[in-house]
């Protein structure tokens, strides 16, 4: 597992980035539009790149063919892209500036995002990727506290210096991972790095190769079979359940439960730390007792929680079942990715991680405002239901699923570990 803790700095670069930007960019945004659902859209432009940009991105990494590998090469280009562009964040000079900065950003961050995460299967056998998913969303986690942490701090200090360390981190992220990671040495799949007998067909301008042994193109059609759509569909409604909550459960506190701004995002983070401490448990017990049989158990208990939410009205209460929440998301969240990639073949694990983050894009396109509008219509009391609801409709959608792969549920063999 020393790799994946390796890894495991790509995602922390991620998360420490996308965690300064959420909380500091509207404050920039602010000073030029006062309309707050327009920051809301100008601030999901990540979703709108990453609904077009990754899925292509990750098929793209399934057929790129390098000296550096299939994946590294992304991250060579989008990690110090980013960096640059997160630092230069806070030194607009206008709105134009800023948004060009914002979208650019964005755009860099789309380009590795994918590949990061399908080094993780790339480099780790199948029974290991629930364990290893738990580690390297560990330490995203770690990495979301400190940013918010940290941040808030040295952004009081001066609103540059949050973002110049994320660039600095990034870098330092890049050398790490770029040192210490060798596709050709570290994947348990197929070489696709640049041998000597291909050296002469290689493009000096970019570095690709272009000869008759390159993977061929995996087409997104042929990965839909019935187990596949209904797994999405259940990432889909699960994701919708979740950003609803996390969009709007600050302003279910203050204006359904009465509480203060300060304690109803207080509240949030007992769901956020409980998720943190978990993660790595449970990619143990996905590896141990199966994938699917621990997303269920997470979906099962993640609905009856929102449920209860919705009747409680007691802070300590709220706080005990936002909890155990976040150890059912935690359930979920850790084994889905791994469960995504463990459905299809080893060559195709780029394709389904940008499916992955296609479907759960659209879901944090959509679901803060349809749930939103029913606030509007029925009251702030229908958000937990409705979570409850969706996340009944997941259960379903998992219930419906054909297995394809025998291997997919199959316990972890005794003894088998890091």
């Amino acid at each position: 597992m020393k790799k994946i803790w390796l890894l495991g700095f790509g995602f922390f670069s991620i998360s420490i980035t996308w965690s300064l930007y959420n909380a500091f960019v509207p404050f920039f945004l602010e000073k030029y539009v006062h309309s707050v659902a327009l920051i809301s859209f100008l601030m999901t432009l990540d979703n709108y790149f990453a609904l077009f940009l990754q899925p292509w991105i990750g098929n793209r990494s399934d057929r790129t063919v390098t000296r550096y590998g299939r994946r590294m090469p992304y991250l060579m280009i989008g990690m110090p892209a980013a960096a640059v562009l997160t630092l230069l964040i806070p030194f607009h000079t206008g709105l134009f500036t800023l948004l060009l900065f914002m979208m650019l950003m964005n755009l860099a961050m789309s380009l590795y995002r994918s590949p990061t995460v399908a080094l993780m299967p790339d480099i780790t056998p199948d029974a290991q990727r629930t364990k290893a998913n738990g580690l390297i969303n560990f330490m995203g986690g770690f990495g979301s506290i400190l940013a918010f942490g940290a941040g808030s701090i040295l952004y009081a200090s001066n609103p540059a210096l949050p973002f110049i360390v994320a660039g600095m981190i990034t870098l330092l992220c890049l050398f790490i991972v770029s040192r210490y990671i060798k596709e050709d040495r570290d994947g348990i799949h197929g070489d696709n790095t640049l041998t000597p007998a291909t050296a002469a067909a290689v493009d000096p301008a970019h570095g690709v190769v272009a000869v008759p042994g390159k993977p061929s193109r995996i087409s997104f059609k042929t990965q839909l079979d019935r187990t596949t759509v209904f797994l999405l569909a259940a990432i889909f409604f699960w994701f919708v359940a979740y950003q609803g909550v996390e969009t709007l459960f600050t302003l279910y506190g203050k204006n359904h439960l009465g509480l203060s701004e300060k304690a109803a995002s207080f509240s949030l983070t007992f769901f956020s730390l409980a998720f943190v401490l978990f993660a790595i448990p449970s990619g143990w017990l996905g590896g141990r007792f199966g994938k699917k049989k621990l997303i269920i158990i997470g979906v099962c208990g993640l609905m009856l929680v929102f449920a209860l939410v919705g009747f409680a009205r007691d802070l300590p209460v709220l706080r005990g079942l936002l909890l155990l929440g976040g150890m059912f998301w935690a359930c979920i969240n850790i084994n889905s990715y791994p469960y995504v990639v463990a459905t299809g073949t080893e060559e195709s694990i780029g394709t389904r991680t940008g499916m992955y983050y296609l479907v759960s894009s659209l879901a944090a396109i959509s679901s803060p405002p349809i749930l939103g509008l029913l606030i509007d219509l029925f009251g702030y009391a229908v958000l937990f239901y409705c979570a409850a609801a969706s996340m009944a409709v997941a259960l379903l959608c998992l219930l419906l699923m054909n297995e394809r792969r025998k291997s997919v549920n199959s316990p972890q063999a005794p003894g088998a570990g890091a």
